[in-house]
């Protein structure tokens, strides 16, 4: 990847002399872009909450559609890609995002599902080791979910659940902070689960240093990798993830409601999961329907159920297209994309914006959030004039706008349009 400064010019010809000159330009192609109801395509800056769908998940859908109809029930062994084995397909390239082995991938569930399900396998309070820390202000459904995990087991989370916060006046967490603090819980620290990038401000997280601090502390870690996979590179297995867990509706383009996945480093696949399901019984056996669980090898061992086949068919068309742009291409894109966006709101945004995102590259990914000066009525507003625009990003109460230049269908037009329209919404009453 490259290390050379990132430099740019804010007018509209260099914008389109970069897209032009963009290896990965002609991958926009494999993607629908969103029409406005003037037939206008939208300026899509909103690949942090819902990714676009590849133009290839049509005929990936229709062929499921058609062999459902062709074969009933013989399609879990008869067709073109057999269901009984379909999660299995996507296994490969989803440790090549993560940087695991395939046998330490399962695609499974949604997110808070999984996340549910690792911590009844992961989350052993015993004696005084009984706390989860975990950010403060993090993704509620993370939240809902350890604390009813801690209550599942008789504890209070008022007393167990640790949720730390950024220094007084800072709205990033600092790696030193995040260490010192699982150092300081010693052995009362049972888990540790931490977001990859975080939702709100995106904060990209050291995985391997705060691995490090929780095993060093004698606890578990986990990760959430919703808003970081297939946006930013990790290498889970080497970082020494005891488990992790996301979505695959953002950055991987799967679909609204796409099926989840989930990591167990291998050191962990020896035995049966604290909750099993027959999905996760050994393949061969598995329709003997026996009384006695069998685990299957790996990771594969903690599924519950058959996958479904819809959600998870659109995934077969956008996974390619990682292998196919190379995640270090899109990175050093996303790089450029997300500096320029940043360069032209400082100089646009005339102080009315604060960057919620940290300025150092490496630690963000493509997601930029700003906080509008003026408070949550303003910031409402110019949400709303956004999207008449023609942009769209996502708002976050009470008064931060997040907006996320995704490689795969965003170019530097895209950007400075996207910039442009936020500077005239700021300079309306």
């Amino acid at each position: 990847m490259s290390t050379a400064p990132l430099t740019f010019q804010a007018q509209l010809e260099w914008a389109r002399a970069q897209d032009a000159a963009d290896p990965l330009g002609p991958l926009r192609a494999n993607f629908a872009l969103p029409r406005g109801a003037d037939g206008r395509t939208l300026v899509y800056l909103c690949g942090h909450s819902l990714g676009l769908a590849p133009l290839g998940a049509r005929a990936m859908l229709e062929a499921e559609l058609s062999d459902w109809e062709r074969l009933g029930v013989l399609g879990h062994e008869q067709a073109r890609t057999p269901w009984v084995s379909y999660a299995e397909q996507l296994q490969g390239p989803l440790a090549a995002l993560v940087g695991a082995a395939a046998q330490e991938i399962v695609a499974m569930n949604s997110l808070t599902v999984n996340l549910h399900l690792l911590l009844a396998h992961f989350y052993r309070p015993a004696g005084s080791r009984r706390s989860i820390l975990i950010e403060s202000g993090a993704f509620s459904s993370d939240r809902h979910a350890v604390a009813t995990q801690i209550a599942w087991r008789g504890l209070d989370p008022a007393s167990e659940l640790i949720e730390l916060a950024p220094a007084a006046g800072q709205t990033q967490l600092c790696i030193e902070d995040i260490e010192a603090a699982i150092g300081a819980q010693g052995e009362r620290l049972a888990l540790v689960l931490w977001p990859a990038v975080q939702y709100l401000t995106g904060q990209r997280f050291d995985l391997a240093r705060i691995a490090r601090a929780a095993h060093a502390a004698g606890a578990t870690v986990g990760f959430d990798l919703a808003h970081a996979i297939g946006n930013v590179p990790l290498s889970l297995h080497a970082q020494q993830a005891d488990f992790a867990v996301w979505c695959s509706y953002k950055y991987l383009n799967g679909g609204p409601g796409a099926i989840g996945g989930a990591f167990v480093h291998e050191r962990h696949l020896h035995g049966a999961p604290q909750l099993a399901g027959w999905w996760g019984h050994e393949g061969s056996t598995r329709f003997a329907l026996a009384a006695h669980f069998v685990p299957a090898a790996g990771a594969l061992a903690f599924a519950q159920s058959n996958p479904p086949i819809f959600s998870s068919a659109p995934l077969r068309a956008s996974l390619p297209l990682f292998a196919a742009a190379g995640l270090g291409t899109l990175r050093e894109k996303s790089l450029r994309l997300t500096g320029y966006l940043e360069a032209l709101l400082m100089q646009l945004a005339d102080g009315q914006l604060e960057l919620l995102t940290p300025s150092d590259p490496e630690q963000r990914g493509c997601q930029l959030s700003v906080r509008v000066a003026g408070g949550r009525e303003r910031a409402q507003r110019l949400h709303a004039q956004l999207s008449a625009q023609g942009v769209i990003g996502d708002l976050r109460a009470p008064d931060v706008i997040r907006l996320a230049p995704v490689p795969f269908y965003n170019g530097f037009v895209d950007v400075m349009r996207g910039a442009w329209h936020l500077s005239d919404a700021l300079k309306m009453p």
